[in-house]
This record gives structure tokens, sequence and C-alpha cells, in this order.
């Protein structure tokens, strides 16, 4: 089957390449409007959501728009008339349901008197477009009063702010990726088309990924954050795939150079496109169990991710060879003296190949040196602090966030977001004051205040923690609160107990996850390598990556991680190791059928396919890299720890560690496939 794709490749090439064309053609007309229908998917599930539904149907909220005012005395006369003037008007604003500010209603004013906190709550029947609209209204209405400085912001507004800054960070990470892509491919190409064709091959990629999660958007909620997952993994995997390919073409070539391209294609195809079939599924299943999570967020950055690596494996069997059967004649052959490779690089051994030869001398000293050392470089991971995303993911200078840091700062008279307690039954009911008297008591319980806006029936207290609102100390209080005995139904939600639920349910679905993952994983790998060692084994080294680059990152990042990130993380780097290790092993896999000596088919496997691996590695560490630059703390996050995750598996782990342990345990790594065949050829 792979065999004939290859062969159809060449023979029906202009076929593929107008079809690709076209897809690519109107991926870039229609598929860039998904960037206008992605939504800000909520990922609160849990006790704390049912809070939140119940909020809604008893007493909905408007949003708000949050404003500080500030850089002069409170009471300056000029300032005084004019924000009173401003706050009166936008009493009158279609659309604002109520204005809270310490010039005409009471509002909260620093301690240092030089700045205020106003609060205009908007109509609760607004949907988010329209309240949108008002909010802008409101904001310059604000910014006219005479101060200063006026901040503006909240969580309406700083959505919007996140989604657009997701888009820049995702068109700038993709025009920084595509330069130094283009740099390092032509240099591994040998020359401008050779390092062009993986470049043709990721734009179509993304491309027609984008115009599929366009059109699904229509149907399913998608997150800006999908349409990253898209530009990263659509413009990674579709050059590694790309190399892979280029790269076996150049051998079947030279070793049948008067061979027709048709053969030539159809062999390369039935060798690499396996390795690249494999490698798609494994990188799929790894997003699929993202799906386990029960988090729409998740489930949004999965659907994109699945789409982005069906498109690149597609494009890496059909598109590929299409575009190597029209340009074979201009791309240089290994060895070959060309404006870019000055000398004969044909028998000069490949990085990981000198590395494997290092690690087969010393296979015992090596691997356990290298186990040491990241399982030490896993021990900060241990203490990784996490956190829900709110403003202060955004830039530094971003409005959104300024408000917020000013907020927790300077007015700390109540909670940004207190912790809402709904107690079924009416405030006289002796079951709810004993359960306030004991609320009072517990430890990080700083305030509380009863809400007069709900039905008797049921009671309703906003809790003020200690510190911030989805802090140590507030999550503490949750879980108190929830722990105390009753006989009437209390829910306990707002911020601190959403990061608890979400803690809580990634605790508990986390083993099915990895069974989720590691399961079909390692019976996709059994299938390719016919062995139950090396299956087990790959799983086993992506862990100690995974657990080493959390902790570089816990190093590297100050301050807690987004809830999202150890779990994007663990899913990119599982799929992404695969992805060489699959690279690796289908090589090694052939030398050892060919040879039967597990040591020489090591080290062999590891030199043939060692070059393409090493260009594939540095391709997609330049575009994670050129994420690690975003200004989003979620996009940065994950562009710093896949980097430092790519480098690390690439050297020490497929380079040192797995060339080790497969000499250490020998013609054992084959059990049972071919392992009694090979035994019995040897004796």
């Amino acid at each position: 089957m792979l065999e004939w794709l290859g062969r159809a490749g060449a023979r029906r090439r202009l076929v593929i390449l107008g079809v690709w064309a076209v897809v690519a053609l109107a991926g870039g007309v229609f598929g860039a409007g998904v960037f206008d229908r992605t939504e800000s998917v909520d990922g609160a599930h849990g006790q704390s959501a049912r809070v939140q539904e119940r909020l809604d149907e008893l007493a909905p909220d408007g949003e708000t728009v949050v404003a500080v005012i500030g850089g002069a005395d409170f009471y300056t006369p000029a300032l005084v008339k004019s924000a009173t003037d401003v706050m009166n008007e936008l009493r009158t604003v279609p659309g604002v349901h109520e204005v809270r500010d310490a010039y005409t209603a009471g509002g909260l004013i620093a301690g240092d008197k030089q700045s205020s906190l106003a609060v205009i709550e908007l109509d609760p029947k607004l949907d988010d477009d329209a309240a949108l609209v008002v909010a802008d209204k409101v904001a310059a209405k604000l910014r006219t009063i005479d101060a200063p400085e006026v901040l503006v912001g909240g969580k309406l507004l700083a959505e919007r702010t996140f989604a657009e800054q997701a888009t820049r960070d995702a068109v700038r990470g993709e025009a920084i990726a595509f330069v130094v892509l283009a740099v390092v491919l032509v240099l591994f190409g040998g020359g401008l088309l050779a390092g062009a064709i993986p470049l043709l091959a990721a734009l179509a990629t993304i491309t027609g990924s984008l115009l599929a999660l366009n059109a699904l958007a229509s149907v399913v909620a998608i997150s800006e954050f999908a349409v990253n997952v898209v530009t990263l993994l659509g413009l990674g995997l579709s050059v590694d795939y790309s190399l892979l390919v280029l790269a076996r073409f150049r051998e079947e070539r030279t070793a049948t150079p008067h061979a027709p391209v048709s053969d030539v294609l159809g062999r390369t195809i039935a060798g690499a496109g396996r390795a690249v079939l494999v490698s798609g599924l494994a990188v799929a299943i790894a997003l699929a169990g993202l799906y386990v999570f029960a988090d729409p967020l998740l489930s949004a950055m999965a659907l994109g991710g699945v789409l982005a690596v069906g498109t690149a494996t597609i494009a890496g069997l059909t598109l590929m060879p299409a575009l190597l059967a029209v340009a074979h004649h201009r791309i240089p052959s290994p060895g070959t003296r060309t404006w870019v490779w000055r000398r004969d690089r044909s028998s000069a051994p490949g990085l990981l190949a000198r590395l494997a030869a290092f690690a087969q001398r010393r296979p015992a000293a090596v691997a356990l040196t290298v186990i040491a050392a990241l399982l030490a470089l896993s021990i900060p991971a241990l203490g990784l602090q996490v956190a829900d995303a709110d403003a202060r993911s955004l830039p530094a200078d971003a409005q959104e966030r300024l408000v917020l840091e000013a907020v927790e700062r300077d007015f700390t008279a109540g909670p940004v977001d207190p912790i809402q307690v709904l107690i079924a039954a009416a405030q006289t009911d002796p079951a709810v004051t004993g359960l306030i008297e004991k609320m009072r008591k517990l430890p990080n319980a700083k305030d509380g205040m009863i809400r007069d806006d709900l039905p008797p029936s049921v009671t309703g207290i906003e809790v003020d923690a200690a510190g911030p609102d989805s802090g140590e100390r507030a999550q503490q209080l949750v879980r108190a609160i929830r722990g105390l005995d009753s006989s009437v139904e209390v829910l306990v939600g707002g911020a601190a107990a959403e990061l608890v639920d979400a803690k809580d349910s990634t605790a508990q679905r986390l083993p099915l996850a990895l069974l989720v993952v590691g399961l079909p994983t390692a019976l996709l790998l059994f299938a390719l390598t016919r062995s139950v060692l090396i299956a087990l084994k790959a799983i086993v080294l992506n862990l100690l990556t995974l657990g080493a680059a959390l902790g570089v990152v816990a190093l590297l990042l100050s301050g807690p991680l987004d809830i999202t990130t150890p779990l994007l993380l663990f899913m990119f780097l599982f799929g992404l190791s695969m992805d060489y290790e699959v690279f690796l092993l289908a090589r090694i896999k052939e030398e050892w059928d060919r040879c039967g000596d597990n040591d020489r088919a090591v080290l062999n496997g590891i030199a043939a396919s060692g070059p393409v691996v090493t260009a594939a590695a540095i391709s997609i560490g330049v575009v994670f890299g050129g994420f690690a630059l975003g200004e989003l703390a979620e996009v940065r996050e994950i562009g710093v720890g896949m980097t430092v995750a790519i480098l690390l598996d690439v050297t020490v782990v497929r380079g040192l560690l797995l060339p080790a342990t497969m000499t250490l345990f020998g013609r054992w790594n084959w059990w049972p496939g071919e392992f009694w065949r090979h035994s019995r050829r040897m004796s």
C-alpha cells in the first residue's frame, strides 16, 4: 500500500499537486477566518461550575468593566468634578446596569488616597458581542476623566485582549520560525529548492488544517489556543516528515541511480512512509489523550492538534512524493558539492552516530549517569505550582493586567473574586447559622458577607480568604468549607474553587489518560518492532524526558504555571518524542532484520537516521523557540518547555540513553518477534 502511494505520487504528480494547490489556496483564503471565530472556552467543571450555573439562574451578574483612577490625590477638586460627571454620564449609557465608584456611590479608595476603584456592571441580558460594544463605550468614557492615569480592564476585556495577543503571538512565532527554518532547511538540503520543499509541505499542511478547523468552528467551540496548536504542530510535524522522506529518497536514489523515479519513490515511501504513518498515529493518540480530562479547553486544543497531525501525515505520504517527482533532478545527492555543501559530507558520522558509538562503548555507565541526571533535573517539578489563567497571563504592560495587579495591591477591603458559598436553606435556619459560625472559625477565613440578591430559600455568602483569591490559602479554605458537616446542601464556588476542582479532576483522570495514551502507543510500537521491551522502554524514556523538561521549566520560569501547561507539555512531548523514537527504531529494525546483530543494528540504524532526526529536532526546536518569545504566559511556557524537552530528548535520551540500554539488553530487545530466528542463525 505504501509503496503504491510512492509510485502514484510520481505517476499522478500533477493531479496530486493540483489538489493540494486548491487546498492551500482555499485554506489561505477561507482558513484565516478561523481567527475571527475563536472563542474563550470555559474550562470550569465540578462543584464550582454548578455554583456558577446556580448563581446565573438565581441572580445573574452582568459582565464588568473595572477602572483604577489614580496618579493624583483623590480629593483634588478638578479630579472630583471630572470623575463625578463621567460616572453620572455612564449611568445613562444603554446597556449599563450599575455603577459603583468612590465619587458617587461609596466605592473603594486606596490606602494612600492616590487612587480609587470603579466597577461598572453591564446588563446581564447582553450577549458577549453586545457586551463588548458597551464595554468599549464605557472604557472610552472612563478615559476622559481628568486624571493622570486611568487604567481600564475587567474579565471581558481581558479575554478579548488574550485572544488578540494569542493571534499576534502565533503570527510572530510563525514568521520567526519560517525565517530560521528556511536557513536550516537550505543547509540540510544543500540548495534552495531542496530546502524549499519541506516549507511548501508545511504551508500546505497549515492552510489545510486551518481550513478544516474553520469548518468545524461552525459546529463546535474553537479556542484561540487551537489555532496556535495547529500552527505549532502543523509546521513542526510537516517539516519532520518531509525531511524523513527527503533523506530516504536521496538514499534510495544513490543505491539505484538509474532506476525510474517512480520505483525510487515507491521504495522511499515503503520505508520512510511506515515511520511517518506510525509517528502520525502515535502523536494523534497522545493528543487524543487530552479528551480524557473532559476539559473543554483541552478538548479544543486536542481537536486542533489531531487535525494538524492528520494533515501533516497525509502531506508526507502524498504531497512529498509528488513534489520530489517534479523536482528530483534538482535535489543533490549526499556527498555532492554544492554552493551550500563545500566538502564531502557522506563519510562523516553525524552527531547522534558519534553519541551512540560512545554510549555503546560504556553502556552501563552511560545509562546510569543519564538516568541519574534526568531524575535530578526532574526534582524541581515535584514542587511545581499551578494556577488558572487570568489577566496576569497578558503582557506586563497590558491595561487589563495592570488593573488586576493594582486591585490586588491597593484595594484590600475585599477580594476580586471571593469564595462563593451557596446553602440550600434560609438564612434563619439553625443549620445555616451553625455553618456560618463554623466558617468564621476556619483558618485562612478573613471575612464574609451575606448576599442580599438571592431568594429567601437560599443563603449566599461571599467569603474573603487570606492572601490571593486563588492562592494556596484560599484553596485550603475551599477544601475546609466543603469538609464541614451539615444537614443541608452546601456548594462552594469562585476562583479558588475552580482551581481546586481542576486539580482534583486532573489527578483523578491522569491514570486513565496515561493508560489511554500508553497502551495504544505500546501496541503501535510493538507492531512496528515486534518487541515488548522496546515498546515499554520507549514509554519510560518519554516519561524521563517529560520530568526533566518540567523541572527545567520550573527553574527557568518564575511563578506558577497555567494548570493546562504540564498536561499540554506531556501530550506534545510524548507525541513528538515518539516521533523521533519511531524514526530511529524503524531504521534500527530494518538493520536488525538484515544482519541479526543487535549492536551493529543499533549503531547502523542511528547512523543512517541520525542526521534526519537531528535536522528534524533542530527544525521543530526552531518552531517552538519562536513561540517561546510569545508575550502570553501560556504560549511562552509551552515554547520554553518544548524547546528544552526536544534538546534533552534528541541529544541525551535518543543519542545516549537509547543506544546504551539497547546495547545492555542485547538480543532481548527483539523478544519475542525475530529473537529466536536470529538466535538460531547466529548459533
